[in-house]
């Protein structure tokens, strides 16, 4: 087992690519802290998890607001005695739209949880990884933070941000020995995923016309981004700091 004896806490947990990494991290020995604003949802990850003789432990968080986000680390830490890994994962879509035709309460909304969240947790979970000796934060960012999509202005906006805070979180927390990367899935087979395509469009055309822009010719699965994230959060990984994986089938290039 890569995680044998290890705490993580992953965010939007409740399903996707948050679902897939929790049980994969549970399956490889990890106490994982499975955090959503779904109860149900987060309660069915912890089912599947307890299913798998894994451990698990639903917190309730809106990753947006500091009490939350403080709260979900201090109860895992109470709960489980450390923090070892960090995954950022919970996130906002937004579908096709004109620049002029955003609203700044959707833009608000998705900085607050796709750029905010990271900065919050780095910020409540570094003085104790500190503490430990070290850690590792992963942050689940976005392909559309390389290479930019037309109509989705503020959230490619936003995951680029989350690559370069990655980037800066590596350096400033290197001397910690705390280890930061993210992870940039192309769009991915999960139920969010209409909402990229565009809800009022034929989702299916959609679908394969997107996919025709991948070089490898499919979708990124949960279990693909999941698989990542065990990479870098293992020892295999442990040189392994500031760097953006793209699990893209190529869309990047």
């Amino acid at each position: 087992m890569k995680l044998k004896g290890k705490v993580a806490l992953v965010t939007g947990a409740g399903s996707g690519m948050g679902q897939a990494i929790a049980a994969l991290f549970a399956r490889e020995g990890a106490k994982v802290s499975v955090v959503d604003m779904d109860a149900a949802r987060g309660q069915q990850t912890v089912s599947l998890i307890e299913q798998a003789k894994g451990q698990g432990k639903f917190i309730s968080a809106d990753v947006s607001k500091s009490a939350d986000v403080e709260g979900m680390i201090k109860t895992t830490v109470a709960a489980y005695g450390r923090l070892d890994i960090l995954v950022n994962n919970a996130g906002v879509p937004m579908g096709p739209t004109p620049i002029e035709e955003v609203s700044e309460d959707l833009y608000e909304r998705i900085m607050a949880v796709n750029v905010k969240a990271i900065y919050l947790a780095a910020k409540y979970a570094t003085p104790i990884m500190r503490q430990q000796g070290g850690g590792i934060i992963i942050n689940v960012t976005s392909i559309a933070g390389v290479r930019p999509r037309p109509g989705l202005n503020v959230y490619c906006a936003s995951k680029g941000g989350a690559i370069v805070l990655t980037r800066a979180l590596a350096i400033e927390l290197a001397a910690d020995n705390i280890r930061v990367n993210s992870v940039s899935p192309v769009a991915t087979d999960t139920p969010m995923l209409a909402k990229f395509i565009g809800e009022d469009k034929d989702y299916e055309k959609g679908r394969e016309k997107f996919i025709s822009t991948i070089p490898l010719g499919r979708l990124a699965t949960p279990e693909d981004i999941a698989q990542a994230a065990l990479y870098l959060a293992s020892s295999e990984a442990s040189l392994v700091t500031g760097i953006n994986l793209e699990v893209d089938g190529g869309r990047g290039i």
